[in-house]
Order: structure tokens, then sequence, then C-alpha cells
């Protein structure tokens, strides 16, 4: 069974996870809005992972006989309408989403909850990973600048992009 200090950071975490459905799901309408379908891929496939992220929390919960307690899912504050203005915010977030998952692991290491530390420490990995690929992305839009001819070609090396669903845990 779950510590409930635990279970309560997991039901927190869950929440974020869905906020960031969300916002990624409102970031994946402005490159609509742009007629930049690769980006737009970029950005389901993202909403597909969060959706993912939680999910796993979710059933983990369940698995060790704790309570999902689901909040309301703030609107998303999404800053900026440039490709470079909205993946700037994206790399904010996933750094903001990896302190989330440091601060779940501390509270599973203060309840000395190893099978949660062993279960989180896939998020951490996906996390450098999810940091790593924005990160990309974002070097490749400052050296585009203003660049249309550029800004396609990156467009169209998103639309490669495919979801593999993970194996969590």
């Amino acid at each position: 069974m779950l510590d409930k200090r635990l279970e309560d950071a997991f039901n927190d975490q869950i929440n974020k996870e869905l906020y960031s459905e969300y916002l990624y799901l409102g970031m994946k309408a402005i490159f609509a809005d742009l007629n930049l379908p690769g980006f737009v891929n970029w950005f389901d496939v993202q909403v597909q992972e969060e959706r993912a992220h939680a999910m796993g929390m979710f059933d983990y919960v369940f698995e060790r006989n704790g309570k999902v307690v689901l909040e309301a899912i703030d609107r998303p504050d999404i800053k900026g309408s440039t490709p470079l203005e909205v993946f700037e915010q994206v790399l904010e977030h996933e750094e903001y989403v990896t302190s989330r998952i440091n601060a779940l692991m501390d509270v599973a290491e203060e309840v000395k909850d190893r099978a949660a530390l062993s279960f989180l420490d896939w998020y951490l990995k996906e996390q450098v990973e999810e940091e790593s690929s924005v990160g990309g992305v974002l070097a490749n839009l400052k050296l585009i600048g203003d660049d249309k001819k550029a800004l396609f070609m990156l467009d169209k090396e998103l639309a490669a992009r495919v979801f593999n669903p993970p194996v969590i845990g």
C-alpha cells in the first residue's frame, strides 16, 4: 500500500501530466493555425506521450492499492505565437516537469518506498530524453532564424515523428 504522502504526490503529478497533455494540445492548435503540419504531428505525439505518462502513474497508484483523485486541469498558459517562442516555453515546461518528478522521487525516498523509486526511475530517464529532444528542435529553430525554407525543411522532418507507446516501469 502507498504511503498517504506518496499517494498525494502521485495524484499531484498525474494532474501535472494531464496539464502537460492539455498544454501541448493548445500548442498543437497554434501550429495548425500556422499551417505547419510537421509541427502539428510533433505535438500530437507529445500529447499522446503525456497521456501515457499520466496513465502509467494512474495505473501504478491502483496497482499499489492507492486511490486516484483527479483535480481540475488549469487552462494552459501559452506564451508566444512563433515556433521559437513556443519551443522556448516547451523546454521551460519540460524542465519544470523534471523538477516535479525529482520532487516525487524525494517523497518516495523520504518514506523509503523502493518500489516507487524503481518505478519513477523510468520517468526520470524519460525526462532526460524529453529535454534533449526539445532542446534539439529549439537549437534548430534558433539556427533557422527567419529562413522560411529552412522552417519548411524542419517541418518536414518533424512530420516523421511517430508515437511509440512506452513500456513504463
